[in-house]
């Protein structure tokens, strides 16, 4: 028996190399069953999904086997595979990166965050509030991860004002080295010292922990109660809030551009979604799924009580809650006046979401207009103004320095330098959201979409909006286990072809799809911030999936309601769109479906 454990040891820790080697073979059957090019596509693109799920290989790696393996198996050539990596879409996101990057670097969304607070109050529910809304809206622009890993510090040192240092050290939260430590283990190097910050006047000595035991009077150990569950309610509200904001974007998260990019890749004619356009549908369904969810973690974890009877606030809550106002204040104090390099940076982050805004927003001639049609797009708009923070002048220009001889000749600082560039962009996304596009354009030219779409017909009796429902349970069940990235690289292909089975817009399905993979909140596994906050130490499994089980409800009936309102007129989603260039074997297909009916009809 103990030779048979020590066995399974040893295979335990080569697993990796087990899956490596056992997942190509084990597919091998599909190279000769179906047909040649389909087949080799197949075989590929389950190969990069398994190896996704498994993470037999890091994501950026297993991006990058089209490359390879599209050329060696005669699917597409090397001079069109290698493109997909660098689309325009991707230099979108880049551009939406650098943006951050500078925003991070002169603590603009420092600033914003301990502002909100300010406005919102100190009281535990509208504490959580300011929480949500401040990190959505940082993840609307920076990433999920960054604005998570910004925001729980900062959710540390206010716990700590409120509820006292002893609290703190039953609850584990420990000093500021170790949690920026338990940040660099995730891969972060985002504001590690915020606790630090915004607590620099309350460290205290510690009392030495007594041997003997106190008898704690039962309004205590309520309080205790209280606290534990307020503490778990802002450690989850603010990774789901993160995961809900980054869907308002076109760059808040990467999904949402792999949608941009595959759909410029099955339907270059489609010109019906870009920036405005996604915000006008993306931003009311972000701030009506914040609302709700906010209601929701603040009732279950106690923040707000659906009692009728006013309860008395305790001396000791109210006295925490005014020395946590204090602290919030006097931290933002000590930021000083705004200086140029913040009022610079805010300026051009406006402007990059302005013209992004205005570049075509269909009900209106844009200014792209006054430029030759298909020339600009929002990937041009994005690098013209990520370029200018590399040369704009961090301090404000002054014409006395050229009239005096004396003044110290050095080089003014720009808002954005390469070097932070490098250490804050994630190189590694944007080869995952390239072996996304590669492995769409070798589904096209293989024929593997048609084929998967000639396998679909049983579905074609399905209502379109009981379709939109299955395929956001589906896909959000899905990425609970996967990466949301890898998961709707895998499924998009699919969905427009089954939409178009269907003979409804594409859109109506894939939207839902994109957003959907982005609501995943029952297990720490299932996205980058959910990892982070359970990674603290202070959540159960249990704590998530309560709580993230009814997020993911209510997320499923939100999405649905709103691409059959307000997102069927904002993408036209009511007609069959004349960019969908079908196949002249599809046109046959109709015409002799509809002859079959009128024969019926006439009772032949």
């Amino acid at each position: 028996m103990s030779v048979i454990v020590a066995l399974v040891k040893k295979l335990w820790c080569i697993k990796r190399y087990i899956v490596l080697i056992a997942t190509p073979l084990i597919l091998l059957p599909i190279l000769f069953t179906l047909p040649p090019k389909e087949g080799k596509c197949l075989y590929v693109v389950l190969l990069m999904a398994f190896y996704w799920c498994t993470e037999a290989l890091p994501l950026a790696v297993t991006a990058m086997l089209p490359i390879v393996l599209f050329p060696f198996l005669g699917i597409l050539p090397s001079s069109k595979v290698c493109p997909q990596y660098f689309l325009d879409t991707n230099f979108l996101f880049l551009s939406g990166l650098l943006m951050a990057a500078a925003i991070e670097e002169w603590n603009l969304h420092r600033r914003i965050a301990l502002k909100v607070l300010i406005l919102v109050g100190v009281q535990p529910a509208r504490l959580i509030l300011g929480m949500m809304m401040t990190t959505a809206f940082l993840s609307m622009w920076l990433s999920n991860t960054a604005s998570t890993a910004m925001m729980l510090p900062i959710a540390n040192a206010i716990l700590k004002s409120l509820f006292g240092e002893k609290f703190c050290e039953e609850r584990g939260i420990t000093s500021n080295e170790e949690s920026s430590a338990n940040l660099q283990e995730n891969g972060l190097h985002l504001v590690p010292t915020e606790a630090q910050l915004l607590t620099a006047n309350e460290v205290k000595e510690l009392p030495e922990k007594s041997d003997f035991s106190i008898e704690v009077h039962p309004d205590v150990t309520k309080e205790r109660e209280y606290q534990n569950r307020i503490w778990k309610a802002f450690l989850i509200s603010i990774p789901y809030s993160a995961s809900i904001g980054g869907t308002a974007t076109l760059t808040g998260t990467a999904p949402n551009l792999i949608l941009l990019g595959q759909l410029k890749s099955f339907f270059p004619d489609c010109d019906v979604v870009n920036f405005g356009s996604w915000f006008v549908f993306a931003f009311p369904l972000m701030v009506i799924f914040l609302v709700l969810g906010w209601l929701w973690i603040s009732i279950l974890h106690g923040a707000i009580s659906l009692s009728c009877k006013r309860k008395e606030k305790s001396v000791i809550r109210t006295d925490a809650e005014a020395k946590a106002r204090d602290v919030i204040r006097e931290d933002y104090r000590k930021l000083g006046p705004t200086n140029f390099a913040e009022k610079a940076v805010f300026f051009f982050f406006c402007l990059f979401a302005i013209l992004l805004f205005t570049r075509d927003p269909k009900f209106i001639p844009g200014w792209s207009s006054a430029f030759t049609p298909g020339f600009t797009s929002d990937a041009v708009t994005g690098i013209t103004i990520a370029i200018i923070l590399f040369f704009f002048p961090a301090e404000k220009p002054s014409l006395k320095w050229w009239f005096d001889l004396k003044a110290p000749n050095t080089e003014n600082r720009a808002l954005l330098s390469w070097k932070k560039a490098q250490d804050t962009v994630p190189w590694n996304i944007i080869l995952l959201l390239g072996g996304g596009f590669a492995m769409a354009k070798g589904c096209e030219a293989s024929g593997l979409s048609t084929w998967i779409g000639g396998r679909l017909h049983p579905l074609e009796g399905v209502p379109p909006a009981v379709a939109v429902l299955l395929v956001t349970i589906l896909i959000a069940s899905f990425t609970e286990f996967a990466s949301n990235t890898a998961t709707i690289i895998v499924f998009l292909p699919v969905l427009s072809e089954l939409a178009i089975r269907l003979k409804v817009n594409p859109l109506y399905l894939m939207i839902p799809g994109t957003v959907g993979c982005s609501y995943a909140f029952m297990l720490p596994v299932s996205t980058p911030p959910n990892s982070i906050a359970f990674s603290t130490g202070h959540l159960l499994v249990k704590d998530m999936a309560k709580t993230g089980l009814l997020m993911n409800l209510m997320g499923v009936l939100l999405l649905s309601l709103a691409m059959n309102t307000w997102a069927s007129s904002i993408f036209q989603l009511g007609t069959f769109p004349d960019w969908v260039h079908l196949p002249s074997i599809f046109y046959i297909f109709l015409y002799v479906r509809l002859r079959c009916s009128l024969w019926l009809t006439e009772g032949h």
